[in-house]
């Protein structure tokens, strides 16, 4: 019993280091700062697109162009692009090698690379987060059509409301919520680093297939078995779609989905990992 509880301490303080090491080498790293200003850029572009539609200052055929700044289609990118830097980088500076020559399980790499990777991502929405809040701060409404997904909806369905302490909680819940389900879609790249270690072939792979997903989405109500299967992933359903108005059921929902749809990948990932070699 000491025995096994020695190990599991040895395992959760490797796995701690680990992490505290790949935090430090991203608040250091050039090109995730580049990354984020990039999100920063985009977050406010999309909420002045969104601005000027409403206020007839563009027309409504320029949502289009809008849309190309908004959260869930410059994640997409740029979450597989984390994933290369951060993932694909420690193979080929051997950070990953060294790690189990030290004699750290591939476990705890997968799951501490896992962790940071979510934490990254997040961060990388921040900017979203903020300029959405801001937004909703103040009287002016927003518009964007039928493209708003994730934040975009968010700030374009709420826009211009009246907002009770009730309503406050719940939009924190709503973007909580919307952020889980962004870090489970990207959940993804973690096996496909781990596996392939390529950074194009990442981003190309990942890319293609949100473009596959969304149309995927656009099927729904013509098959009920379909909308239940596809509702289970972080990319079917109404997950990108949630606002103040949904239940608090629907809302824990997506929590639910994201977590078992992360831990689905972290599973695949330690099992193609385990059985990879390491040269």
């Amino acid at each position: 019993m000491n025995n096994t509880l020695f190990q599991l301490s040895g395992m959760v303080t490797a796995m701690f280091n680990l992490m505290v090491a790949d935090l430090y080498k991203l608040r250091k790293s050039l090109g995730y700062k580049i990354l984020l200003a990039i999100t920063s850029i985009c977050a406010i572009a999309v909420a002045v697109f969104a601005y000027a539609v409403q206020q007839g200052q563009l027309a409504g055929d320029m949502a289009g162009i809008g849309f190309m700044f908004s959260d869930v289609n410059v994640i997409s990118i740029l979450g597989a692009v984390l994933a290369s830097i951060f993932i694909c980088g420690d193979f080929d500076n051997k950070t990953v090698h060294g790690a189990i020559s030290a004699g750290i399980s591939r476990s705890s790499i997968v799951f501490s690379k896992a962790v940071v990777y979510g934490i990254a991502a997040a961060c990388l929405l921040l900017p979203y987060i903020i300029v959405t809040a801001v937004a909703l701060s103040t009287p002016q409404q927003f518009n964007m059509g039928s493209v708003a997904v994730g934040f975009l909806n968010i700030l374009t369905s709420h826009s211009s409301m009246d907002f009770t302490a009730a309503d406050i909680g719940k939009l924190v819940l709503v973007m909580l919520a919307t952020l889980m389900t962004y870090i489970a879609q990207l959940s993804i790249c973690i096996p496909l680093a781990f596996v392939l270690r390529k950074p194009v072939l990442i981003v190309a792979i990942y890319y293609g297939f949100t473009i596959v997903a969304a149309q995927f989405s656009s099927w729904r109500g013509n098959s009920l078995a379909f909308d239940r299967i596809y509702g289970l992933t972080p990319f079917g359903g109404d997950h990108v779609f949630l606002t103040v108005a949904d239940g608090v059921g629907k809302i824990f929902q997506t929590y639910a989905v994201s977590i078992v749809f992360i831990a689905i990948m972290l599973a695949i990932s330690y099992s193609l990992f385990r059985k990879a070699e390491i040269k």
